[in-house]
């Protein structure tokens, strides 16, 4: 079946932002008193809502989310940049394509901007702060396949995490997972997506699906 809609999501698909919000995290959480490594952070909280990610967090001392706040974005200006090969993917694809990422509008514009990718996705990211349920569940890619007058089955969703992969599999969405980021490939696969390790060949990955 054809593809009308590619369904990017933004961290560590779009920019590469995984990295520094892991270690950012992880320092924050051991603060608390947690004993937690980073591999078992990753498979917690990557590709989360930041309600979920609140939630499993609980109470916590006065000022410690700001410093978080500001830690990471202190870190994202620093450091953020595109995820290798994303930008001459992006050139190649013929496909309309458009953003649905479980962060916030505020900081998915961030990222956008800081990496120069703001412009080829204007008037068309999408947020779980706009649906009741972020991923896993499939609100998010349902509310952009619908506000981008495409039907779910002629949609193909790029994620890199089990919670995004699962979101799209429950929209009746065909996904291409990115097993080349911090998520080991061992936890994407048997979850219906096709795994792909470099950027590069996305465009080619969708024409085959079209």
């Amino acid at each position: 079946m054809a593809i009308d809609l590619v369904i990017f999501d933004c961290d560590g698909v779009l920019v590469d932002s995984e990295r520094i919000s892991v270690r950012v995290g992880l320092a924050a959480v051991r603060r608390l008193g947690w004993t937690i490594d980073e591999a078992e952070y990753i498979e917690r909280f990557v590709g989360c809502s930041h309600e979920y990610w609140e939630e499993q967090i609980g109470p916590t001392p006065p000022g410690w989310r700001e410093q978080v706040n500001a830690d990471y974005a202190a870190a994202l200006k620093a450091e953020l940049c595109a995820v290798e090969g994303i930008e001459a993917a992006l050139d190649r694809l013929t496909v309309p394509s458009c953003v649905a990422s479980n962060g916030r509008h505020h900081v998915i514009r961030r990222s956008l901007e800081t990496t120069g990718l703001a412009d080829r996705f204007a008037g068309r990211v999408f947020s779980a702060e706009d649906v009741e349920r972020g991923k896993p569940a499939p609100d998010l890619f349902l509310h952009a396949a619908a506000t981008m007058g495409a039907e779910p089955e002629r949609c193909v969703v790029v994620e890199d995490s089990p919670f995004g992969v699962t979101a799209a599999i429950s929209a009746g969405m065909r996904c291409l997972a990115f097993a080349g980021g911090l998520t080991p490939a061992s936890r994407l696969s048997g979850l219906g997506a096709t795994l792909f390790h470099d950027p590069a060949t996305l465009p080619d990955l969708i024409a085959a699906l079209d």
